[in-house]
């Protein structure tokens, strides 16, 4: 023990410079930053009070001195009582751990410490040995010895993580590294070694970055970012692969020019007669596409640029199931988006003779956690809720839909009995063997060449989908679909649209290309709406604009003075029916009955343009006659009938009450223009909090 007392300071002993090829049985009295178990214990301050930069100790402190390190090899460093070690040297007092210290409180060397790091700018250290337990072999210098490669660990401050350094092998790895002074100048270089605080012994054992987290050694986080790196790369290869996107057009047969004249549709003075017109407005923020019937606003849709989280309908995925729940009967798979999508056990395909129980196996028989499936979104996510999925996966193509791995075989019921006798004639030569193929309503009067084409495009897209399937890691996008223009555009577009008018240069080429493909005889319909000449927008020149603020209120107007109150809930969507400004003219009941007729066609017209899906009750106003009552629900629903998407309508009851559904796939026009309230989240209404007390 050193006989200088504790008030006085001792300045530290400048290092001894030792050549290379030195013995390693040299010990000359250095004074190291640390070394692979030990934090370093740096020269007495010259306050006296401290053995190390942040540590306290005293001379007559042997409760420290006898306190064995916990994590240690073998004993190697265990702590001993005051006395001299086995060589035959004094073992002092270095700090708490039990290190021996010179007069001047540098730690002396032995033949069994592992290598010593000096202080930047410092002679390098005596060669030493390498001993189990150290973080990493000594390199090997000229002349066949080994030397220890010098670190700038002196130079951190205090809450740094030694730099070049390792966890110790065989350590526990759960402290907190040097974070908040603990690190190798914070005195408790030794206790590091107990509970994986030293300089070594950082966050890196729990594979985290200590970097990020202010703590541990550099050689921790450098695992952790080699772990990541290597798990970037392999994500990389992911994400550099790009999603299969649509072929588009091409690879179609040659027409004759009597069938293309027959299928340019009706012309009158030379332009083009139709009931619809498509106007689309292309902006930064988003793509808006009006369909118009004569000139009212029929059907609305916005799409965000590079939406793969809200606008995902009909893309494929390969996603990992993150967990499986018997008593919902249904799945939650990662695909990637910020909210898990759900499966249910309806949608799930399987083999019935792989799976115990065949037809009537559980979900949790037939999916378990981890385990990456091919799926489709055939919902998009809608507000708090995932997206929905299913494993029937569909392409679609202008002419007919591939049903990849599926013996399903059916024609659009909308043809008449006629053609779809031809059709099937047809789909009978062209169907794949392991297949199934629907065919659309726009295939009536096409050759088989044609369909046969579009069958041939659609089946290398798939081969495609497989092939990346393959070389991925889930959850990964497979399949991405086309732009909402080029998707509304094969999905509605025929002889009955008189013009799609485009405003970007663009986009008209696209859509332009992709038409003359599919149906060169309608190519010509396809014109640009050059924003540069016109002196007004393209909605303002077809008065979307004005129909698009009355599609945004909550009230509608009927002709003879009645309205309509269309109101959101989270469960369903209300419609309320009022006579308003309609008095009538001959009795209360005739009122009432000319009332609601006009709100059940302007009822469907409205749930069409606003995209409401899920449950709807409508209120109509009550009849007292039945017959009454037969004929609104009849014209209600004529009116939904040229609406595509799906409903399903129940008779009106006594209290004149209308329950229905539509399918939902997105949001709906509202809330594509609107967001949440910050002030009343969504309520409508503001809480007095001064009247709470």
């Amino acid at each position: 023990m050193s006989d200088t007392p504790v008030s006085e300071p001792t300045p530290a002993r400048e290092p001894e410079q030792t050549p290379p090829n030195a013995s390693s049985s040299q010990s000359p009295s250095t004074e190291p930053t640390g070394n692979a178990t030990n934090a370093p214990t740096a020269a007495t301050p010259p306050d006296g009070g401290d053995a190390g930069v942040g540590g306290e100790h005293s001379q007559g402190d042997s409760a420290n001195r006898n306190r064995r390190r916990r994590g240690s090899r073998g004993g190697r460093n265990r702590s001993r009582p005051a006395g001299a070690r086995p060589d035959g040297e004094f073992d002092g007092e270095g700090g708490e751990g039990g290190e021996s210290s010179g007069p001047n409180g540098a730690i002396a060397d032995s033949p069994n410490r592992a290598p010593e790091r000096p202080q930047a700018g410092a002679p390098s250290a005596t060669a030493v040995r390498p001993q189990i337990g150290d973080s990493r072999p000594a390199p090997v210098v000229a002349g066949g010895a080994t030397a220890v490669e010098p670190s700038d660990s002196g130079s951190s401050a205090p809450g740094e993580g030694s730099k070049n350094s390792r966890r110790r092998r065989g350590g526990r790895g759960r402290g907190q590294g040097s974070q908040g002074g603990q690190g190798s100048q914070g005195g408790q270089g030794s206790q590091g070694a107990q509970g994986g605080q030293g300089s070594q012994g950082g966050q890196g054992g729990q594979g985290q970055n200590s970097q990020s987290q202010g703590g541990g050694s550099k050689g921790g986080g450098r695992s952790g970012q080699q772990r990541q790196g290597s798990s970037n790369q392999r994500g990389g290869r992911s994400q550099n692969q790009r999603p299969v996107e649509a072929i588009l057009g091409g690879g179609g047969p040659e027409l004759d020019e009597e069938t293309l004249e027959r299928r340019k549709g009706r012309e009158r003075n030379g332009r083009p007669v139709g009931r619809y017109l498509m106007t689309v407005s292309v902006r930064p923020e988003a793509t808006q596409i009006a369909v118009l019937e004569g000139r009212n606003l029929i059907e609305h849709f916005v799409s965000k640029p590079a939406d793969d989280v809200a606008q995902i309908h009909g893309n494929i995925y390969l996603g990992k199931v993150q967990n499986v729940l018997p008593g919902m009967e249904a799945a939650f798979v990662d695909i990637s988006t910020p909210k898990n999508a759900v499966l249910y056990r309806g949608d799930v395909q399987f083999d019935a003779e792989e799976i115990e129980g065949g037809g009537a196996a559980r979900i949790e028989q037939i999916l378990r956690a981890k385990q990456p499936i091919i799926c489709q979104v055939t919902k998009n996510p809608i507000a708090h809720k995932g997206a929905r999925l299913t494993q029937e996966v569909s392409l679609p193509g202008r002419f007919v839909v591939l049903i990849p791995n599926s013996s399903t075989y059916g024609i659009s019921k909308r043809l008449a009995d006629d053609e779809r006798r031809r059709l099937r004639s047809i789909l009978d030569k062209v169907k794949p063997p392991q297949h199934g193929v629907i065919v659309r309503t726009a295939a009536e009067g096409v050759t088989s060449d044609e369909i046969s084409a579009d069958v041939r495009r659609l089946l290398s897209q798939w081969e495609q989908i497989e092939s990346r399937a393959a070389s991925v890691q889930a959850p990964a996008l497979l399949y991405r679909e086309p732009d909402m223009a080029l998707r509304v555009i094969r999905e509605e577009f025929n002889d009955d649209y008189r013009g799609v008018i485009i405003d970007d240069p663009v986009l008209f080429g696209e859509v332009h290309d992709y038409v003359s493909s599919i149906s060169p005889a309608l190519a010509d319909r396809v014109q640009y709406y050059d924003r540069s000449l016109e002196p007004l927008s393209i909605f303002e020149r077809h008065h979307v604009h004005e129909q698009l603020h009355k599609a945004l209120d909550r009230k509608v107007w009927l002709p003879s003075g009645g309205s309509l109150i269309i109101e959101h809930t989270e469960a369903l969507t209300v419609v309320d029916v009022n006579t308003g400004k309609n008095v009538g003219s001959s009795n209360l009941e005739e009122t009432v009955y000319r009332n609601n007729l006009e709100a059940a066609v302007e009822i469907a017209k409205q749930l069409r343009l606003r995209d409401v899906g899920g449950i709807i009750v409508i209120d109509f106003i009550d009849m007292e006659i039945r017959q009454n009552r037969d004929d609104v629900i009849r014209v209600f629903r004529d009116a939904l009938a040229r609406d595509k998407t799906r409903t399903q309508v129940f008779d009106i009851s006594e209290l004149g009450l209308v329950e229905m559904t539509r399918k939902r796939i997105g949001e709906g026009l509202l809330e594509s223009f609107a967001a949440g309230c910050p002030d009343c989240e969504g309520r409508g209404v503001r809480i007095d909090g001064s009247l709470l007390g």
